[in-house]
Protein backbone atom coordinates (compact mmCIF):
# COMPACT_ATOMS: atom_id res chain seq x y z
CA UNK A 1 0.00 0.00 0.00
CA UNK A 2 0.84 3.30 -0.82
CA UNK A 3 2.48 5.89 1.39
CA UNK A 4 3.51 9.53 1.15
CA UNK A 5 4.83 12.33 3.63
CA UNK A 6 3.02 15.51 4.06
CA UNK A 7 4.89 18.45 5.89
CA UNK A 8 3.42 21.42 7.27
CA UNK A 9 2.82 24.52 5.37
CA UNK A 10 5.48 27.02 6.20
CA UNK A 11 3.18 29.95 4.69
CA UNK A 12 -0.42 30.45 4.32
CA UNK A 13 -2.50 28.96 1.29
CA UNK A 14 -3.16 31.96 -2.02
CA UNK A 15 -3.93 31.58 -5.21
CA UNK A 16 -7.56 30.11 -7.17
CA UNK A 17 -8.32 26.96 -8.10
CA UNK A 18 -11.05 25.79 -10.55
CA UNK A 19 -12.97 23.06 -8.95
CA UNK A 20 -13.50 19.82 -10.65
CA UNK A 21 -17.01 18.57 -11.98
CA UNK A 22 -19.35 17.76 -9.02
CA UNK A 23 -19.35 13.83 -8.12
CA UNK A 24 -23.12 13.31 -8.46
CA UNK A 25 -24.42 15.25 -11.49
CA UNK A 26 -21.31 13.64 -13.18
CA UNK A 27 -22.84 10.72 -12.33
CA UNK A 28 -26.59 11.49 -13.17
CA UNK A 29 -25.79 12.96 -16.41
CA UNK A 30 -24.29 9.68 -17.70
CA UNK A 31 -27.44 7.91 -16.70
CA UNK A 32 -29.73 10.30 -17.91
CA UNK A 33 -28.16 10.43 -21.31
CA UNK A 34 -27.81 6.90 -21.51
CA UNK A 35 -32.08 6.37 -21.13
CA UNK A 36 -32.71 9.66 -23.16
CA UNK A 37 -33.58 9.76 -27.02
CA UNK A 38 -30.71 11.77 -29.03
CA UNK A 39 -27.10 12.72 -28.04
CA UNK A 40 -26.05 14.38 -25.46
CA UNK A 41 -22.83 16.42 -24.56
CA UNK A 42 -21.46 16.86 -21.03
CA UNK A 43 -18.80 19.40 -20.15
CA UNK A 44 -16.60 19.84 -16.76
CA UNK A 45 -17.41 15.75 -16.29
CA UNK A 46 -15.60 14.66 -13.13
CA UNK A 47 -13.49 11.53 -14.60
CA UNK A 48 -13.05 10.20 -11.11
CA UNK A 49 -12.75 6.38 -10.89
CA UNK A 50 -16.53 6.07 -8.98
CA UNK A 51 -18.48 8.30 -12.42
CA UNK A 52 -16.15 5.90 -14.80
CA UNK A 53 -17.45 3.12 -13.14
CA UNK A 54 -20.63 4.64 -14.39
CA UNK A 55 -19.85 4.79 -17.82
CA UNK A 56 -18.46 1.62 -17.79
CA UNK A 57 -21.74 0.00 -16.65
CA UNK A 58 -23.65 1.71 -18.92
CA UNK A 59 -21.27 0.71 -22.08
CA UNK A 60 -22.20 -3.09 -20.99
CA UNK A 61 -26.00 -1.96 -21.37
CA UNK A 62 -24.86 -1.24 -25.08
CA UNK A 63 -24.62 3.02 -24.73
CA UNK A 64 -22.31 3.98 -26.93
CA UNK A 65 -20.06 6.77 -24.54
CA UNK A 66 -17.26 8.84 -26.16
CA UNK A 67 -14.84 10.35 -24.21
CA UNK A 68 -12.31 13.22 -24.76
CA UNK A 69 -10.91 16.40 -23.49
CA UNK A 70 -14.01 18.44 -24.29
CA UNK A 71 -16.36 16.16 -21.84
CA UNK A 72 -18.76 13.40 -22.93
CA UNK A 73 -20.60 12.47 -25.80
CA UNK A 74 -23.43 9.98 -24.89
CA UNK A 75 -25.77 8.54 -27.48
CA UNK A 76 -28.80 7.76 -25.76
CA UNK A 77 -31.74 5.85 -27.00
CA UNK A 78 -34.58 5.78 -24.58
CA UNK A 79 -34.96 3.14 -21.72
CA UNK A 80 -35.76 0.55 -24.47
CA UNK A 81 -32.04 1.17 -25.72
CA UNK A 82 -30.52 -0.72 -22.56
CA UNK A 83 -29.67 -4.60 -23.50
CA UNK A 84 -29.09 -7.08 -21.37
CA UNK A 85 -25.52 -6.92 -20.55
CA UNK A 86 -23.09 -10.06 -21.59
CA UNK A 87 -20.72 -9.35 -18.71
CA UNK A 88 -20.93 -8.21 -14.69
CA UNK A 89 -21.67 -4.64 -14.31
CA UNK A 90 -18.81 -3.98 -11.89
CA UNK A 91 -19.50 -0.43 -9.64
CA UNK A 92 -16.35 0.05 -8.29
CA UNK A 93 -16.38 1.72 -5.42
CA UNK A 94 -19.02 3.73 -5.93
CA UNK A 95 -22.50 3.38 -3.95
CA UNK A 96 -24.29 5.88 -6.29
CA UNK A 97 -23.87 3.79 -9.57
CA UNK A 98 -25.18 1.12 -7.81
CA UNK A 99 -27.79 2.38 -6.00
CA UNK A 100 -29.39 4.67 -8.88
CA UNK A 101 -28.71 1.70 -11.57
CA UNK A 102 -30.97 -0.53 -9.40
CA UNK A 103 -33.90 1.67 -10.08
CA UNK A 104 -33.23 1.62 -13.78
CA UNK A 105 -32.53 -1.71 -14.13
CA UNK A 106 -35.86 -2.30 -12.11
CA UNK A 107 -37.62 -1.42 -15.34
CA UNK A 108 -35.89 -3.83 -17.73
CA UNK A 109 -37.31 -6.47 -18.81
CA UNK A 110 -33.43 -8.31 -18.61
CA UNK A 111 -31.13 -9.97 -16.40
CA UNK A 112 -28.08 -8.04 -14.88
CA UNK A 113 -25.67 -8.56 -11.87
CA UNK A 114 -24.05 -6.42 -10.31
CA UNK A 115 -20.83 -6.02 -8.28
CA UNK A 116 -18.32 -3.85 -6.68
CA UNK A 117 -15.46 -3.46 -4.60
CA UNK A 118 -14.84 -4.68 -1.01
CA UNK A 119 -16.20 -1.31 0.97
CA UNK A 120 -19.18 -1.70 -1.52
CA UNK A 121 -19.78 -5.39 -0.47
CA UNK A 122 -20.48 -4.14 3.08
CA UNK A 123 -22.88 -1.47 2.44
CA UNK A 124 -26.31 -1.26 3.07
CA UNK A 125 -28.42 -1.83 0.00
CA UNK A 126 -32.29 -3.22 1.02
CA UNK A 127 -32.56 0.37 1.68
CA UNK A 128 -33.11 0.08 -2.28
CA UNK A 129 -33.86 -3.81 -2.93
CA UNK A 130 -37.22 -3.82 -0.83
CA UNK A 131 -39.10 -0.68 -2.06
CA UNK A 132 -37.71 -1.63 -5.44
CA UNK A 133 -39.31 -5.79 -5.11
CA UNK A 134 -42.39 -4.10 -3.93
CA UNK A 135 -43.13 -2.08 -7.21
CA UNK A 136 -42.07 -5.69 -8.96
CA UNK A 137 -38.34 -6.11 -9.47
CA UNK A 138 -36.94 -9.83 -8.58
CA UNK A 139 -34.09 -8.89 -6.78
CA UNK A 140 -31.84 -11.34 -5.25
CA UNK A 141 -28.41 -11.04 -3.24
CA UNK A 142 -25.84 -12.13 -0.48
CA UNK A 143 -28.10 -12.11 2.41
CA UNK A 144 -31.65 -11.69 0.57
CA UNK A 145 -30.22 -9.05 -1.27
CA UNK A 146 -28.84 -6.98 1.56
CA UNK A 147 -25.16 -7.32 -0.05
CA UNK A 148 -23.23 -7.32 -3.20
CA UNK A 149 -23.55 -9.32 -5.68
CA UNK A 150 -26.82 -8.48 -6.30
CA UNK A 151 -28.71 -10.08 -9.33
CA UNK A 152 -31.91 -7.94 -10.54
CA UNK A 153 -34.47 -9.29 -13.73
CA UNK A 154 -36.87 -6.12 -14.39
CA UNK A 155 -40.26 -6.00 -15.61
CA UNK A 156 -43.35 -4.81 -15.41
CA UNK A 157 -43.39 -1.85 -12.65
CA UNK A 158 -46.50 -1.19 -10.52
CA UNK A 159 -46.36 2.83 -8.93
CA UNK A 160 -45.92 2.66 -5.09
CA UNK A 161 -46.56 4.86 -2.33
CA UNK A 162 -42.96 5.07 -0.52
CA UNK A 163 -42.45 6.75 3.33
CA UNK A 164 -38.13 7.02 3.53
CA UNK A 165 -37.28 5.03 6.59
CA UNK A 166 -33.80 7.06 5.74
CA UNK A 167 -32.91 10.32 4.63
CA UNK A 168 -30.77 9.31 1.54
CA UNK A 169 -30.80 11.03 -1.98
CA UNK A 170 -29.53 7.74 -3.27
CA UNK A 171 -32.66 6.09 -2.30
CA UNK A 172 -34.72 8.47 -3.56
CA UNK A 173 -33.43 8.50 -6.96
CA UNK A 174 -33.40 5.23 -7.73
CA UNK A 175 -37.44 5.00 -6.74
CA UNK A 176 -37.86 8.49 -8.84
CA UNK A 177 -35.98 6.49 -11.60
CA UNK A 178 -38.00 3.28 -11.18
CA UNK A 179 -40.88 5.50 -10.93
CA UNK A 180 -40.38 6.89 -14.34
CA UNK A 181 -40.99 3.52 -15.97
CA UNK A 182 -43.82 2.23 -13.64
CA UNK A 183 -47.66 1.72 -14.78
CA UNK A 184 -48.82 5.37 -13.07
CA UNK A 185 -47.68 7.40 -10.35
CA UNK A 186 -44.98 6.60 -7.88
CA UNK A 187 -45.05 9.24 -4.34
CA UNK A 188 -41.85 9.24 -1.84
CA UNK A 189 -42.05 10.51 1.58
CA UNK A 190 -39.15 12.20 2.09
CA UNK A 191 -37.87 11.81 6.40
CA UNK A 192 -35.84 14.85 5.37
CA UNK A 193 -34.84 16.89 2.44
CA UNK A 194 -31.78 15.69 0.41
CA UNK A 195 -29.91 16.51 -2.71
CA UNK A 196 -32.37 17.08 -5.13
CA UNK A 197 -30.32 17.09 -8.18
CA UNK A 198 -32.27 14.17 -9.70
CA UNK A 199 -35.45 15.99 -9.97
CA UNK A 200 -33.27 18.79 -11.53
CA UNK A 201 -31.89 17.03 -14.15
CA UNK A 202 -34.87 15.03 -14.88
CA UNK A 203 -36.90 18.54 -15.67
CA UNK A 204 -33.22 19.21 -17.58
CA UNK A 205 -34.14 16.58 -19.86
CA UNK A 206 -37.91 17.63 -20.45
CA UNK A 207 -39.59 15.34 -18.08
CA UNK A 208 -42.05 16.27 -15.42
CA UNK A 209 -41.24 15.42 -11.27
CA UNK A 210 -43.78 17.32 -8.99
CA UNK A 211 -42.30 18.25 -5.33
CA UNK A 212 -45.18 19.49 -2.42
CA UNK A 213 -42.69 20.02 0.65
CA UNK A 214 -41.03 16.39 1.39
CA UNK A 215 -43.71 14.78 -0.95
CA UNK A 216 -42.33 14.16 -4.61
CA UNK A 217 -44.49 12.60 -7.47
CA UNK A 218 -43.61 10.89 -10.86
CA UNK A 219 -45.57 9.56 -13.41
CA UNK A 220 -44.34 6.65 -15.58
CA UNK A 221 -44.28 6.22 -18.93
CA UNK A 222 -42.32 9.50 -19.74
CA UNK A 223 -39.53 10.12 -22.80
CA UNK A 224 -36.55 12.30 -22.09
CA UNK A 225 -35.28 14.13 -24.64
CA UNK A 226 -30.88 14.13 -24.94
CA UNK A 227 -29.39 17.84 -23.14
CA UNK A 228 -25.93 19.71 -22.92
CA UNK A 229 -25.41 19.46 -19.62
CA UNK A 230 -22.44 21.84 -17.97
CA UNK A 231 -21.59 19.90 -14.56
CA UNK A 232 -20.34 23.04 -11.87
CA UNK A 233 -17.73 22.27 -9.70
CA UNK A 234 -18.16 19.66 -6.43
CA UNK A 235 -19.10 21.87 -2.88
CA UNK A 236 -18.13 18.46 -1.35
CA UNK A 237 -14.72 18.76 -3.37
CA UNK A 238 -14.67 22.42 -2.46
CA UNK A 239 -15.18 22.21 1.04
CA UNK A 240 -11.82 20.40 1.71
CA UNK A 241 -9.88 24.02 0.80
CA UNK A 242 -13.07 26.00 2.33
CA UNK A 243 -11.54 24.48 5.61
CA UNK A 244 -8.13 25.03 4.68
CA UNK A 245 -8.69 28.73 3.71
CA UNK A 246 -10.18 29.10 7.03
CA UNK A 247 -7.93 27.62 9.33
CA UNK A 248 -4.38 27.75 7.91
CA UNK A 249 -3.11 31.50 9.03
CA UNK A 250 -2.65 33.89 6.07
CA UNK A 251 -4.35 32.30 3.84
CA UNK A 252 -6.54 33.71 1.24
CA UNK A 253 -7.86 31.32 -1.49
CA UNK A 254 -10.59 31.58 -4.35
CA UNK A 255 -12.75 28.95 -5.25
CA UNK A 256 -14.13 29.10 -8.90
CA UNK A 257 -17.16 27.29 -10.33
CA UNK A 258 -18.32 26.04 -7.20
CA UNK A 259 -21.76 24.19 -6.98
CA UNK A 260 -24.39 25.99 -5.01
CA UNK A 261 -27.44 24.15 -4.89
CA UNK A 262 -29.30 24.56 -1.80
CA UNK A 263 -29.90 21.11 -0.88
CA UNK A 264 -25.66 20.70 -0.93
CA UNK A 265 -24.63 24.10 0.62
CA UNK A 266 -24.68 23.14 4.38
CA UNK A 267 -21.24 23.25 4.86
CA UNK A 268 -21.66 26.67 4.02
CA UNK A 269 -24.13 27.79 6.44
CA UNK A 270 -22.42 25.84 9.55
CA UNK A 271 -19.15 27.77 8.62
CA UNK A 272 -21.03 30.92 8.68
CA UNK A 273 -22.25 29.80 11.66
CA UNK A 274 -18.96 28.96 13.15
CA UNK A 275 -17.42 32.64 12.40
CA UNK A 276 -15.65 31.86 9.00
CA UNK A 277 -14.53 34.89 6.59
CA UNK A 278 -16.03 33.69 3.52
CA UNK A 279 -17.80 35.16 0.58
CA UNK A 280 -19.82 34.27 -2.51
CA UNK A 281 -19.66 35.86 -5.63
CA UNK A 282 -20.72 36.03 -9.31
CA UNK A 283 -23.83 33.11 -8.32
CA UNK A 284 -25.57 32.13 -11.19
CA UNK A 285 -28.85 31.04 -9.87
CA UNK A 286 -30.87 30.84 -12.78
CA UNK A 287 -29.26 27.77 -14.65
CA UNK A 288 -30.42 24.43 -14.30
CA UNK A 289 -27.50 23.72 -11.24
CA UNK A 290 -26.94 27.42 -9.44
CA UNK A 291 -23.08 27.67 -8.81
CA UNK A 292 -20.60 30.71 -8.28
CA UNK A 293 -17.27 31.80 -6.69
CA UNK A 294 -16.23 31.25 -3.10
CA UNK A 295 -13.38 33.37 -1.29
CA UNK A 296 -12.24 31.88 2.23
CA UNK A 297 -9.87 33.81 3.90
CA UNK A 298 -8.12 32.93 7.71
CA UNK A 299 -10.80 33.03 9.79
CA UNK A 300 -11.50 33.39 13.92
CA UNK A 301 -14.01 30.70 14.24
CA UNK A 302 -15.80 29.42 17.03
CA UNK A 303 -17.59 25.98 18.20
CA UNK A 304 -21.27 25.14 17.45
CA UNK A 305 -23.78 22.33 16.99
CA UNK A 306 -24.63 20.73 13.98
CA UNK A 307 -28.09 18.88 13.97
CA UNK A 308 -31.40 18.49 12.43
CA UNK A 309 -32.18 18.81 8.68
CA UNK A 310 -29.15 20.45 8.17
CA UNK A 311 -27.03 16.65 8.58
CA UNK A 312 -28.91 15.57 4.97
CA UNK A 313 -27.38 18.95 3.24
CA UNK A 314 -23.64 18.39 4.20
CA UNK A 315 -23.48 14.40 5.17
CA UNK A 316 -20.02 13.66 2.94
CA UNK A 317 -18.82 17.33 4.48
CA UNK A 318 -18.67 15.66 8.10
CA UNK A 319 -15.30 14.50 8.21
CA UNK A 320 -13.95 18.24 7.14
CA UNK A 321 -16.17 19.94 9.66
CA UNK A 322 -14.55 17.98 12.08
CA UNK A 323 -10.94 18.82 11.30
CA UNK A 324 -12.27 22.71 11.31
CA UNK A 325 -14.18 21.92 14.61
CA UNK A 326 -10.17 20.91 16.15
CA UNK A 327 -9.20 24.79 15.44
CA UNK A 328 -12.54 26.58 16.30
CA UNK A 329 -12.48 27.97 19.90
CA UNK A 330 -14.86 25.63 22.42
CA UNK A 331 -16.48 22.59 21.77
CA UNK A 332 -18.53 21.61 18.64
CA UNK A 333 -21.25 18.37 18.92
CA UNK A 334 -22.21 16.89 15.57
CA UNK A 335 -25.58 14.41 15.95
CA UNK A 336 -27.99 12.78 14.12
CA UNK A 337 -25.68 11.77 11.58
CA UNK A 338 -25.88 7.72 12.34
CA UNK A 339 -26.19 7.91 8.34
CA UNK A 340 -21.82 7.80 8.31
CA UNK A 341 -21.50 4.56 9.68
CA UNK A 342 -22.68 3.06 6.23
CA UNK A 343 -20.92 5.37 4.13
CA UNK A 344 -17.28 4.13 2.11
CA UNK A 345 -16.43 3.46 5.99
CA UNK A 346 -17.93 3.93 9.32
CA UNK A 347 -16.75 7.51 8.96
CA UNK A 348 -17.95 8.27 12.77
CA UNK A 349 -15.18 5.69 14.23
CA UNK A 350 -12.96 6.35 11.39
CA UNK A 351 -13.00 10.56 11.59
CA UNK A 352 -12.35 9.90 15.38
CA UNK A 353 -9.87 7.55 15.33
CA UNK A 354 -7.52 9.01 12.80
CA UNK A 355 -7.71 13.02 13.98
CA UNK A 356 -7.03 10.92 17.87
CA UNK A 357 -3.85 10.09 16.19
CA UNK A 358 -2.71 13.50 15.31
CA UNK A 359 -3.67 14.58 18.63
CA UNK A 360 -7.50 15.62 18.15
CA UNK A 361 -9.54 15.69 20.92
CA UNK A 362 -12.52 14.00 19.61
CA UNK A 363 -14.85 11.58 20.97
CA UNK A 364 -17.15 9.38 19.15
CA UNK A 365 -21.57 9.41 20.44
CA UNK A 366 -23.96 6.79 18.78
CA UNK A 367 -25.13 9.32 16.21
CA UNK A 368 -21.71 12.13 15.81
CA UNK A 369 -18.97 13.32 17.58
CA UNK A 370 -17.80 15.71 20.29
CA UNK A 371 -14.56 17.64 19.47
CA UNK A 372 -13.13 20.40 21.84
CA UNK A 373 -11.53 23.40 19.94
CA UNK A 374 -7.82 25.37 20.11
CA UNK A 375 -6.14 22.32 19.83
CA UNK A 376 -2.27 22.27 18.09
CA UNK A 377 -2.23 19.05 15.79
CA UNK A 378 1.34 16.89 15.51
CA UNK A 379 2.63 14.30 12.83
CA UNK A 380 1.87 10.51 12.85
CA UNK A 381 0.93 7.79 10.46
CA UNK A 382 -2.65 7.94 9.44
CA UNK A 383 -4.62 6.33 6.92
CA UNK A 384 -7.45 6.86 4.55
CA UNK A 385 -8.63 3.64 4.84
CA UNK A 386 -9.34 3.67 1.64
CA UNK A 387 -12.27 6.58 1.76
CA UNK A 388 -11.42 9.32 -0.37
CA UNK A 389 -13.09 11.61 2.03
CA UNK A 390 -10.55 10.78 4.77
CA UNK A 391 -7.97 10.79 3.02
CA UNK A 392 -8.30 14.77 1.83
CA UNK A 393 -9.43 15.82 5.14
CA UNK A 394 -6.41 14.16 6.72
CA UNK A 395 -3.70 15.23 4.19
CA UNK A 396 -5.93 19.29 4.92
CA UNK A 397 -4.92 18.34 8.83
CA UNK A 398 -1.21 17.82 7.89
CA UNK A 399 -1.00 21.87 6.47
CA UNK A 400 -1.36 22.41 10.82
CA UNK A 401 0.67 19.61 11.87
CA UNK A 402 3.65 20.04 14.29
CA UNK A 403 5.82 17.49 12.31
CA UNK A 404 5.45 15.37 9.43
CA UNK A 405 2.07 13.18 8.51
CA UNK A 406 2.76 9.95 6.65
CA UNK A 407 -0.75 8.77 4.61
CA UNK A 408 -1.36 5.71 4.31
CA UNK A 409 -3.65 4.84 0.57
CA UNK A 410 -3.71 8.31 -1.01
CA UNK A 411 -4.99 6.74 -4.04
CA UNK A 412 -7.79 6.49 -2.16
CA UNK A 413 -8.63 10.22 -3.29
CA UNK A 414 -8.61 9.95 -7.29
CA UNK A 415 -12.46 8.40 -6.67
CA UNK A 416 -13.94 12.16 -6.57
CA UNK A 417 -10.48 14.73 -6.85
CA UNK A 418 -7.91 13.30 -9.28
CA UNK A 419 -6.51 16.76 -9.34
CA UNK A 420 -6.18 16.76 -5.38
CA UNK A 421 -2.10 16.83 -4.58
CA UNK A 422 -2.00 19.34 -7.76
CA UNK A 423 -4.30 22.00 -6.21
CA UNK A 424 -2.75 21.76 -2.71
CA UNK A 425 0.49 22.46 -3.67
CA UNK A 426 -0.18 25.23 -6.07
CA UNK A 427 -2.08 26.87 -2.93
CA UNK A 428 1.25 25.67 -1.00
CA UNK A 429 3.71 27.33 -3.41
Amino acid sequence: MELIALKPTLKGLKGSIEIPGDKSISHRSVMFGSIAQGITRVTNFLPGDDCLSTISCFRKLGVVIEESEEGLTIYGNGFDGLKEPNELLDVGNSGTTIRLLLGILAGRPFYSALIGDQSIGKRPMTRVTEPLRTMGAKIDGKKNGEFTPLSIRGGHLNPITYNMPVASAQVKSALILAGLQADGETTIIEKSESRDHTERMIRKFGGEVGKDNRKITVKGGQKLIASDILVPGDISSASFFLVAGAIVPDSEILLKNVGLNPTRTGIIEIMNQMGANLEIHNNDENSFEPAGDITIKTSNLRGTVVEGDVIPRLIDEIPIIALLATQAEGKTIIKDASELKVKETNRIDTVVQELTKLGASIEATNDGMIINGGTTLRGGKVSSHGDHRIGMMLAIASLLCEGQVELEDPEAISVSYPNFFNHLNSLKN
